[in-house]
Parts: structure tokens; sequence; C-alpha cells
């Protein structure tokens, strides 16, 4: 089967296409031929920094939309034949910039009848990091005010969208020019993170949910309501933001993403509802993950990046 592989950490040039054998599914895993998969920031933080994964060669790619191969023994969630999206568990179960990928047959859900694999691809990771952020850390409900962070980017525009199905009244923020996209995702306020503190403009925050951490992290503290939580999808904080955080009378967490059937399945039933959708800025050929890897690094795409394996 083709990859895309590296041999060493680096920028997108270390990126090259190569030839391995097909996996073989084992207990409880499946094999699936990948017909899409989505280009998240952990790829080409992974590419370049020793992050979790201390390994070479390396194939990345979490994301996974495409078509069951073959099942190993004790599968029954699935049969050959079935599309299904997912994705690899975090981090150690990563591979899916490839034509073929195994993975365990509970990291998957089946494909919404009504997305292509180009749409599907684009969901996994940053619609489960968001709807596990949002729902199960979180607990948004109805009524509840939720600030999503970069809400134009890959888990922000979902996270829009997942918040807003829960019933909240959502603020974004982002730059002006992506302020009309926001708002076409539902977002009820949107603040030009550029020319305004978001401190000036928000108040009794239930929920934050911040990608991008550090100052954005340590400021949105102050917006909190005394109950609310932080949810951080990234480390960070300064050595003080403990004691803040009890001082307010709020919660902080930082969230992992993990594979989750369950999780999959939600994010199947709001896409089928059509409360969900991603946004794909642009889609490369899977001998193109240098260039999607190049792009995705400016920082100025908005929601995400899909490799294909015609």
């Amino acid at each position: 089967m083709r990859a895309i592989s590296q041999d060493v950490l680096g920028t997108s040039e270390v990126l090259k296409e190569v030839v391995l054998p097909r996996p073989v599914p084992g207990p409880s895993q499946i094999l699936v031929a990948v017909r899409a998969a989505g280009v998240n920031p952990t790829d080409w933080k992974h590419r370049a920094e020793s992050l979790f994964l201390n390994r070479t060669p390396l194939v990345l790619g979490w994301d996974v939309s495409g078509v069951v191969e073959a099942v190993g023994f004790g599968v029954t969630l699935f049969k050959p034949g079935d599309e299904v999206f997912g994705m690899l568990p975090y981090p150690h179960g990563v591979g899916s910039h490839a034509e073929y990928v195994t993975g365990p047959a509970r990291a998957f859900a089946l494909k919404p009848a009504g997305i292509d694999h180009v749409q599907a691809g684009a969901l996994p990771l940053a619609a489960l990091t968001a709807y596990q952020a949002l729902v199960d850390t979180a607990g948004v409900r109805a009524g509840q005010r939720v600030l999503v962070h970069a809400a134009a980017g890959g888990v922000g525009h979902l996270a829009v969208q997942i918040a807003k199905a829960r019933g909240a009244y959502v603020i974004g923020t982002a730059s002006a020019p992506k302020h009309d996209f926001v708002r076409a995702l539902g977002a009820d306020e949107v603040i030009d993170y550029r020319t305004t503190d978001f401190r000036d403009a928000v108040r009794d925050v239930d929920v934050v949910l911040d990608p991008l951490s550090g100052d954005t992290r340590t400021r949105s503290l102050e917006v909190l309501r005394p109950g609310g939580v932080l949810v951080s999808i990234l480390p960070g904080g300064d050595t003080d933001e403990a004691a803040k955080a009890a001082a307010r009378g709020v919660r902080v967490e930082t969230l992992l993403v993990e594979a989750d059937h369950a999780g999959m399945d939600a994010v199947a039933g709001l896409v089928a509802a059509g409360a969900l959708r991603a946004h794909v800025e642009a889609v490369f050929p899977l001998e193109e993950a240098a260039e999607a890897h190049a792009l995705g690094e400016t920082n100025r795409t908005t929601g995400k990046i899909v490799l294909t394996m015609t």
C-alpha cells in the first residue's frame, strides 16, 4: 500500500511517499480501506517535534473515513463493505495517512449516509475533541453561555455547532474576515480577538473551550461565572492557575481526546440531523501531504484540511 512516512523529525519536506505492507487486523480490529483522512495541527506538530510519539519511521494521521476491508476475530459491529469513520486511538494508534489502516472496531462508527468520505474524514479528531470537551467534560446544557476561542478553526467551528445543538448561547472569537463564517455556524456573538480583549466584551460565561492555551487560557478564567468550567485542549496556564480558579470558584480541565465509539455515534447523529457539518478548506491527494502540512502551518485556514487516497 502507499503511505506517507518520515524517517526524521523536521519540516514538511521530511514527508515522503513510501510503499508498505498492507496491515492485517488483529482481534477486535478492523482493516479499513481509507478513502479520506483529515490533517490536524497535531499531525504537523508530531512531524516536527518529539511529543507523544518518539519513534521513526512514522506514518501520521488519526482521522479515518473509508470502507471495511476485513475484520479481526471477535468483531461484531461491522462487516466487510461497511462505510465507517472514526479516530484511531490517540496518540499511539496513529497511521491513517495511508491507503489501509487497522484500528479497534470500537474506535469507529457507521459513516452517515448523507455525507461523502471527504466530509467524514474531516470530522473525527476535531469533532470528538469538541464533543468530549463540551458534553462529556463541561456538560453544556440549554440556556448556558459558552465561549469558543478560535471559533473558525478545526475544533472551534465544530464546537460552535455542537454547543448550539445543545441549546447554548454561543460566543466565538475569530479575526474579522471570518465573522460571517462563524455567525453562519450559529454563533450568537463574534469577537474580533485582534482588536478587542474578550474580557471587555464577555461576562458570566458558563463554559469556555480553549484550543489555544497560553495567555488566552489565563485570561479566560476572568470571564467565567462562579461554578463555570474552562476546558483547554493544550497544556498551559500560569503557575497560579489553580489558586486563581479556586478563588473564582471555577473549574479548569485539560482534555486529551480519546477514541470513542459512543462519541462517534453521537457525532454521526448530529450530522444526520443536520446539526453538524465540517467545513473543508482544502483537499489534497495523498502524495501531496507535504503541501497539506505547509498550508495548515500558515494558521490561516478555516475549518479542516483533508487527504484523499484516490
